[in-house]
């Protein structure tokens, strides 16, 4: 558990400096990579929550649940910055115009719609079915985490769907920096 943990930190921790790329950059090769990136992070993810449940010794109920709902946010992810790079990218640079409607980025956007339930949804509901499984008082740190990351990542995605898409902004709370902490609280509890 503890190289997934390393992997986690630091695949979110190289995500993030992807984003702050782009933002500055505003290039192609910075957006391929945070796309890439977030692909990885799915991946990562679902490793992560599946032996995270594991680990902490969740119902069976509770194990199959959280690795349906990553398996659903990284089909989803997968799907929608996959079509991204290898369709709506390259319509436009052949000249096409792409409706923003069809564009990662923009909102309202049927792929952003995808990659918000993905990570808001799907990543949110793993989130609290790990807090929830949590019996143990020794892991009350981690339990209280997951549920405030899922919280967080339901919040920001059924904001940014029914009231205010600013509102998406909560979610990366909820699967960027409290995972880094839930690593953290995670290799300690191995040693």
């Amino acid at each position: 558990m503890k190289k997934i943990s390393i992997i986690s930190i630091i695949t979110t921790i190289i995500y993030f400096i992807s984003v702050l790329l782009f933002l500055i950059t505003k290039t192609d090769f910075a957006l391929t990579l945070w796309e890439v990136l977030t692909v990885i992070g799915g991946l990562v993810f679902l490793v992560l929550l599946v032996n995270l449940s594991e680990k902490l010794s969740c119902s069976s109920c509770y194990k199959r649940l959280v690795g349906i709902f990553m398996a659903c946010a990284v089909t989803l992810t997968s799907a929608a910055h996959i079509v991204n790079i290898t369709v709506t990218r390259r319509l436009i640079s052949e000249g096409v115009n792409v409706p923003d409607y069809f564009r990662i980025g923009q909102w309202p956007s049927v792929e952003m719609c995808i990659d918000y339930l993905a990570w808001g949804g799907f990543v949110g509901l793993a989130f609290l079915f790990i807090g929830m499984s949590i019996k143990n008082k020794t892991n009350n740190p981690i339990k209280v985490s997951s549920i405030t990351a899922g919280i967080l990542c339901l919040v920001g995605f059924i904001g940014a769907l029914c009231i205010n898409e600013n509102l998406w902004y909560i979610a990366p709370i909820g699967y960027g920096i409290i995972p880094i902490y839930i690593c953290v609280k995670t290799m300690k509890i191995e040693k």
